[in-house]
């Protein structure tokens, strides 16, 4: 009975560590800053893109305006080439303030875009690192109580070995029926079992059964230790 009893309480014990709600509760933290990060990242992308583009092609723009001038400060085409190029030149300048105009205005919407994206990684990375740990203590700690779960089997064998097959075949039967010890004490009139009241008839039954002979519970049907 008391080594039933313990590897049900240790079998309990695997499944409601401590450790198993705290990161059951991390783990829905974690959820959430993912679904926040992805919706940061969402809102990110289109202006990041928007403004790496810009970028390119004001990079164009600079470069196409550079060899222009280049073009007019070596040119000797007449007068009308001349006004071409000119004109043109005045175009891409134009085209590069308003480029970089918008440069700017992209950059100034994307760096509190990114802002938020660090911050919700820097907050998630403590989470991730306790995470670890706690995935690491419950490895550990179900371990060790694996392994007192197979050295209560084994006292459970060895005190087994003692009873008589008969009494032993009332115990494993009960056991079976209930799922836990196949036996158990009366604790103030109750059984400590199934928890309830034995009849003042069942009470007087049970005080007077002879050494060695154990009766069942009415409720529950356990062996009742004297």
């Amino acid at each position: 009975m008391d080594a039933d009893r313990w590897i049900e309480r240790v079998k309990a014990q695997k499944t409601h560590l401590p450790e198993m709600s705290e990161l059951t509760a991390l783990e829905l933290d974690l959820r959430a800053q993912l679904k926040a990060l992805n919706d940061a990242q969402a809102a990110l992308t289109p202006v990041r893109t928007a403004y790496e583009e810009t970028q390119r092609e004001g990079d164009r723009l600079r470069v196409r305006a550079q060899n222009l001038d280049k073009t007019l400060s070596n040119s000797t085409a007449n007068a009308r080439e001349l006004a071409a190029l000119q004109t043109e030149l005045q175009h891409v300048r134009e085209l590069l303030e308003r480029s970089d105009d918008l440069e700017l205005e992209y950059l100034i919407a994307v760096e509190p875009l990114e802002e938020a994206v660090s911050a919700i990684k820097a907050a998630a990375q403590p989470l991730v690192a306790r995470r670890s740990e706690l995935q690491a203590a419950i490895s550990e700690l179900q371990a060790s109580l694996e392994d007192e779960m197979v050295a209560l089997h084994v006292t459970r064998v060895e005190t087994s070995a003692a009873v008589t097959p008969e009494l032993l075949a009332r115990y494993q039967a009960a056991f079976a029926r209930v799922g836990t010890s196949g036996a158990s004490q009366i604790v103030s009139g109750r059984c400590d079992g199934c928890r309830i009241a034995l009849s003042p008839l069942d009470l007087d039954r049970w005080k007077g059964q002879p050494e060695g002979i154990f009766m069942d519970c009415p409720e529950c049907g356990r062996l009742l230790l004297p």
